[in-house]
Parts: structure tokens; C-alpha cells; sequence
């Protein structure tokens, strides 16, 4: 790094690193509590899903330490490489993806296995920061926010092909980074009634999506409601503080796959509703000290980076914690930082990893409005 460079960077944000340390050592905790008898009964090791999970988490925070400590900047410029990167794994999915549990989504690599949407929502983020801060100002106008959807399109439909989910994610961060640069607001009635459609169009491609959303109107009636119906049960029988660490009855094999999607209902019933909200209020302090950083950021790529960062992590801790509350359909998400999925963990903090390199590199321009930059473009002089 030059001398300029040293000058410029200072230490990073303190207390977002405070609350990605106690999210990750309270998931690995959560996690080891609501997968130990599946790992019993399927390995005949209690602690099989914790291992896996700690050694991504230990990996995560390796790739976390590293990537905060570089310039971002030299991320946005590897940006479009990611890109077209991510669009080879997720295609080399579909012809060569290991298939678990009936969705093909993984690449394996030797012992390991990856997933490659995880990845593809790193590359996304640092692309559109890249795209975007390239336009300058002309980032307004219905040409602006057309082209840079269109250019998510290939990897969404990748992605979409067999993680509608993910795909549903990315074009919310897509949404969000244009939101984010652009000055006016009546254009994104019209991107949301596209977006719409386009949600209708993937979920009429397979009948398997129209089926969920009978479901989810009267999980009853299907067998495959059973898991909503068991995490709903999970949910309402841990009252106000939950029956206590590692004695939850719904992980006994009445929750399918608890150790994943639907792991938040197993902490209201362990620990209650008071050790869900502190959950909760977890992640509503993680998305501040995001929108901290953005706001006080000295350049757009550093408000879009942690914008777009913000906006993955939102997107993601809604959905998962409404289809577990059978808010919304299921649609296979993660809770963050919580759920079981290495390849999840390692980019999670590798993305926190960025947010602190944005944190830490650059002095704030005290032009930006007295040194009280809006996170919105349309103030930036």
C-alpha cells in the first residue's frame, strides 16, 4: 500500500466487528444445539454438523481478517472478472452440480463441496459497485435502471434455474444499489411491477412453485407441509423464554433438516421469545452499523459495496424468518450467520470483511455536506 494510502487508512469499525464475532460464536452455538441429532442419528456423531461448521467459520473469519485488511478498491477492479467467474460456476452447475435433497446447487471439489450461488452474491455486489460508480452521474433516468437489470439477467436465470430463492435475493440487491444511486423515486413503481412480473413468470415455470404457494395457504392439507406445520409447533411451545438451551423436542426428527432453513424456529423454542428478539436486535444493530459505514463512506463504490451488503443481509434474515412463520412460502433460505451451509459462512464474512475495509481505508470528505454525506447520490457534490 503506498504512504498515501497508509495515511488514509485508519482503524476499522469496532463495533460492527463486535457484532459479527458474537452472531458467528451465537450460530455456531445455535447451530451445534439444533443438528446434534441428526449428526447422532445420520453419522453417529453428535458434533458432525459443528465440525463442518466450525472449521467454515474459523475459514470465514481467515478470509474476513484478509480482506479487511486490503483496499477495496482493489475488489470493485477484480469485479467484472467475479462476475463472469460467477456465471461459469453457476453454469457448470447445471451440467456438472452435485444434487442434495432433490435441488442440484453444489460443485465438488475434491472432498469439498461449493455452492456457487453464495458466491455469485459477493460478485453481484462488487459488479453493480463497479457498473454503477463507472456511470458517474448519469445514473438517472428509466436507461439507467434498465441496463444495470439487465445485465443481472444472465446470472439470475443461471442461478434461478435451480435456486429461485437466490436469484429472488440478488435482484433485490440489484434494486437496492440502483435505489441507492438514484435520485428519483416514481421510476420504481415501474421496476416493481416488472420485478412482479417476473417472479409470476418463474414461479408459473415449474409446477412444483405454484404447488408451495398451496401450500403455504393451507400447509395442512400436504404432506409436504409437515416441516411448517413442526417448525409453527417449535415456535409457539417455547413461550416468552423457551424451555431451555439444547432442549428442544421439534430437532427430535419432527423438524426435517433443523440444523438449516428452518433453525429460527428452533430458537424460539429453546430459548423463547426473548432469545429470538435478541436475535433479531442482532441483526437490526449489524444493518445500522452497515448503514453507518455507507453514509460516512469516501466514495460511492465504498456506499455501494456496504449498501449492497446491507441489502443481502436484510433480504435474507426477512425471508428466512418469515417462511419459518409461514409469512410468505417456503423458499429454501438461510438464516444468516445461523443456518448450516459452509460455503454460506466463509462468503457472509468475507462480505463483513469489506464492509470493514470500507470502514478502515479513507478518510471521510468532509465536501460531502459538511462531513454528513447522505447515503443517497442525489446530495453528492
Amino acid at each position: 500500500m503506498s504512504e498515501e494510502g497508509q495515511k488514509q487508512r485508519g482503524r476499522p469499525d469496532m463495533t460492527l466487528l463486535v457484532l459479527v464475532l458474537v452472531l458467528a460464536v451465537f450460530g455456531l452455538v445455535i447451530m451445534f444445539s439444533a443438528s446434534s441429532y441428526n449428526g447422532r442419528v445420520r453419522f453417529h456423531d453428535f458434533a458432525y454438523y459443528f465440525k463442518k461448521q466450525f472449521f467454515a467459520t474459523a475459514l470465514g473469519l481467515a478470509a474476513m481478517y484478509v480482506v479487511a485488511g486490503m483496499d477495496y478498491h482493489f475488489f470493485t477492479a477484480l469485479a467484472p472478472l467475479a462476475y463472469l467467474l460467477s456465471m461459469a460456476l453457476s453454469t457448470a452447475v447445471l451440467f456438472v452440480g452435485q444434487e442434495i435433497n432433490g435441488s442440484k446447487r453444489w460443485l465438488n471439489l475434491g472432498p469439498l463441496s461449493f455452492q456457487p450461488s453464495e458466491f455469485a452474491k459477493v460478485a453481484v455486489i462488487l459488479f453493480l459497485a463497479w457498473q454503477i460508480d463507472r456511470t458517474e452521474k448519469r445514473t438517472a433516468g428509466l436507461w439507467f435502471m434498465c441496463r444495470t437489470m439487465l445485465t443481472l439477467l444472465p446470472i439470475v436465470g443461471l442461478v434461478g434455474s435451480n435456486n429461485l430463492s437466490t436469484a429472488i435475493i440478488i435482484l433485490g440487491i440489484g434494486v437496492i444499489l440502483i435505489f441507492v444511486s438514484n435520485p428519483k423515486y416514481l421510476q420504481f413503481i415501474g421496476l416493481g411491477g416488472a420485478g412482479i412480473a417476473f417472479v409470476a413468470v418463474f414461479l408459473a415455470a415449474e409446477s412444483y412453485r405454484l404447488e408451495r404457494l398451496a401450500i403455504w395457504r393451507n400447509p395442512e392439507k400436504y404432506e409436504k407441509g409437515f416441516q411448517t406445520i413442526q417448525g409453527l409447533y417449535a415456535i409457539g411451545s417455547g413461550g416468552l423464554f423457551g424451555r431451555g438451551l439444547g432442549s428442544s423436542l421439534q430437532k427430535l426428527g419432527f423438524v426435517p433438516e433443523a440444523q438449516n432453513d428452518m433453525i429460527f424456529s428452533i430458537i424460539c423454542e429453546e430459548l423463547g421469545l426473548a432469545g429470538a428478539s435478541a436475535l433479531i436486535l442482532l441483526f437490526v444493530l449489524l444493518l445500522w452499523r452497515l448503514c453507518v459505514i455507507a453514509t460516512h463512506s469516501r466514495d460511492l463504490q465504498g456506499t455501494l459495496i456496504c449498501g449492497g451488503i446491507m441489502g443481502h443481509m436484510a433480504i435474507q434474515v426477512i425471508l428466512n424468518i418469515a417462511v419459518v412463520t409461514n409469512t410468505i412460502p417456503n423458499t429454501g433460505i438461510t438464516l444468516p450467520f445461523v443456518s448450516y451451509g459452509g460455503t454460506s459462512v466463509v462468503f457472509l464474512l468475507a462480505e463483513m470483511g469489506l464492509a470493514l475495509s470500507v470502514s478502515s481505508h479513507g478518510k471521510v470528505r468532509a465536501a460531502y455536506n459538511n462531513g454528513k454525506r447522505p447515503f443517497r447520490s442525489e446530495k453528492l457534490g
